[in-house]
């Protein structure tokens, strides 16, 4: 169970309790509402990964800048792949997006795969950029840690590790990578967040008409 939803069905269970009696609800429809809402979470977690919670949350008049967020992470990946010459085949942002196209993410930005699993230096170092675009971009807008990014480093991981360099190579390449993504970004704030706006509008919600579906990145 998220720790979040878990803490919601807490606070509004508690807020039941308190308030229910003078508001004439019955301690019996408290109970059961008490009990559905946490076997809902509790199935939620165990089927579906807690995806059910995210894809209420992006849906409610606060989600918007959930969206953005990941939005900010997946324009950062299509925009440095649009540099380096990557070829970006989509660009999904939410839940729903993402569970449309049967991944258990919030956001998503497909490449095309390397033609060779064992990389020339200067392709990993391309990789390495684009990979870890997403976590300096969400960093640089948000000022802390970035939330999404574990699936970039794990593949930048593998990568790297299939290449035959030692591993200091490999963590002075990546270092070096990251800079230089990071200053690029800086320069292209403005079309960043204006990628990411567009991504954001375009993004499916629970109970939200879909204005636009998610076009591949160029």
């Amino acid at each position: 169970m998220a720790p979040a939803s878990a803490g919601v069905a807490v606070l509004i269970i508690s807020l039941l309790a308190v308030a229910g009696p003078p508001l004439g609800l019955s301690p019996w429809i408290i109970t059961l509402g008490a009990a559905l809402a946490l076997g809902s979470l509790t199935l939620d977690a165990a089927r579906f990964g807690g995806r059910g919670g995210h894809l209420l949350a992006e849906s409610l008049p606060g989600g918007q800048e959930r969206l953005r967020r990941i939005a900010i992470h997946e324009a950062g990946h299509a925009l440095a792949a649009a540099a380096d010459g990557l070829v970006v085949r989509q660009v999904l942002v939410g839940s729903l997006a993402c569970l449309r196209a049967g991944l258990g993410s919030s956001g998503s930005t497909e490449f095309e795969p390397p033609a060779s699993a064992k990389l020339p230096l200067e392709e990993l170092r391309r990789w390495s950029r684009v990979l870890q675009a997403g976590i300096v971009a969400e960093q640089m807008l948000y000022g802390e840690l970035a939330v999404g990014g574990a699936d970039d480093r794990a593949l930048l991981g593998r990568l790297w590790g299939l290449s035959g360099h030692d591993v200091d190579t490999a963590q002075r390449e990546q270092r070096r990578a990251r800079r230089e993504v990071e200053q690029w970004l800086r320069g292209q704030r403005q079309e960043l967040e204006s990628q990411a706006a567009r991504l954001v509008e375009q993004a499916p919600r629970l109970g939200h008409p879909s204005r636009a579906e998610p076009l591949p990145a160029a």
